[in-house]
């Protein structure tokens, strides 16, 4: 779905990715661990195609395709999908009406009431965009924007921050309906997910792994100082960073890759 070629990123003329390769293949989810200022969001907004993000060397390819340099809103009809972690507040547009321009600009006819309830959202549609909402209304409004998109590569950014454990579960919930992915529970064991062929790739940032109570990951990554460290089962990358740390971690790992 995703590869990334020995990527570099500079912004306001200072390298901020170096040499990051990563490859998402299609119906996986993969985590993205690092500590603050690391380039996460760097790496997620240069997917995209934000402006500001300066592409000095390497390449990146979506279902095939060079996106390199295709602008962004190119990049979201070809099935990109993004939740900001801050998305700004827009006075005098509808939440309503960006929903529905989210569904147009992939060629989809929706049921935008029907979907606003699935999020419990529909009490929100002729709101400004994000006005006086809280975290856990922001992300949901997010998550809708994204389910009306049906993106094939969806990014988010920390989608647990500022939401409050009851919002959570309906953040995982809806976080899965868009993954295509659906949830077995077994008598006596945890839950479980199921893949199916129309599941979507995900890239999701996370500061505390919360996520990762309500979503199955393929993988797990660590960016460090804008290099890409560590590639390995995410609950196992969690757990090393919380016994050691960032930095102990990633020595550890690439002591391990030697």
């Amino acid at each position: 779905m995703l590869i990334i070629e020995e990527l570099q990123v500079e912004v306001g003329g200072r390298a901020i990715l170096n040499n990051v390769n990563m490859e998402i293949p299609r119906g996986e989810t993969h985590i993205l661990f690092g500590p603050n200022g690391s380039g996460k969001t760097s790496l997620m907004m240069t997917i995209m195609g934000f402006s500001g993000y300066k592409v000095t060397h390497g390449k990146i390819t979506f279902k095939g395709e060079d996106i390199t340099q295709m602008p962004i809103h190119e990049r979201a009809r070809l099935g990109i999908g993004v939740s900001v972690q801050r998305p700004p507040t827009v006075h005098g547009l509808k939440t309503r009406n960006l929903v529905e321009v989210c569904a147009k600009s992939r060629g989809r006819a929706i049921d935008i009431e029907a979907l606003a309830k699935e999020v419990n959202f529909d009490h929100f549609l002729d709101r400004d965009v994000n006005h006086k909402f809280s975290g856990g209304e922001i992300k949901r409004s997010e998550l809708l924007q994204l389910m009306a998109q049906d993106p094939d590569l969806i990014l988010l950014d920390e989608p647990e921050s500022g939401v409050d454990l009851e919002n959570m579960a309906l953040i995982g919930e809806t976080i899965n309906t868009l993954l295509h992915r659906g949830t077995k529970h077994a008598k006596g064991k945890s839950h479980c997910q199921i893949v199916s062929e129309e599941s979507k790739s995900a890239l999701i940032i996370t500061h505390t792994g919360h996520i990762l109570d309500y979503i199955t990951a393929d993988r797990g990554q660590v960016l460090y100082h804008g290099h890409l460290c560590c590639s390995r089962n995410a609950r196992e990358i969690l757990k090393w960073i919380g016994e050691f740390g960032y930095e102990e971690c990633v020595r550890c790992a690439m002591e391990i890759e030697i």
